[in-house]
């Protein structure tokens, strides 16, 4: 599975902005998709994910409120919708797929940076 994640860009507090990722291969249809984020001087975070038969997305509590995650199946596409943005949510976000964890992914796709100024 490939993964290529956009939609990255700056935005200020308060403001919204929607990361989208294309999963593309053989077996992308069915593989879980999901984000996670990496600031500078942290350790990698599980944002959001969608697991294939789950009843309902995952979302940290960090999140929680303000991030949701959406699947277009058609489109083999995850979004990641953020509003009411802080300061906080500055990182690199990652596309991911495969098996998920709170820790790490199968699949990876590049990251896209997400700036939020005060």
């Amino acid at each position: 599975v490939q993964l290529q994640a956009s939609g990255g860009g700056l935005v200020k507090v308060g403001g919204s902005l929607r990361l989208s990722c294309v999963a593309s291969g053989r077996t992308a249809r069915n593989t879980n998709l999901g984000w996670f984020r990496q600031a500078p001087g942290t350790e990698r975070e599980l944002v959001s994910v969608m697991i294939l038969g789950g009843i309902s997305p995952y979302h940290a509590d960090s999140v929680r409120g303000r991030f949701h995650i959406s699947r277009d199946n058609a489109k083999n596409t995850v979004y990641l919708d953020m509003r009411m943005l802080k300061p906080e949510d500055t990182a690199v976000y990652y596309c991911a797929g495969g098996s998920i964890t709170t820790t790490t992914a199968e699949y990876w796709g590049q990251g896209t940076l997400v700036t939020v100024s005060s």
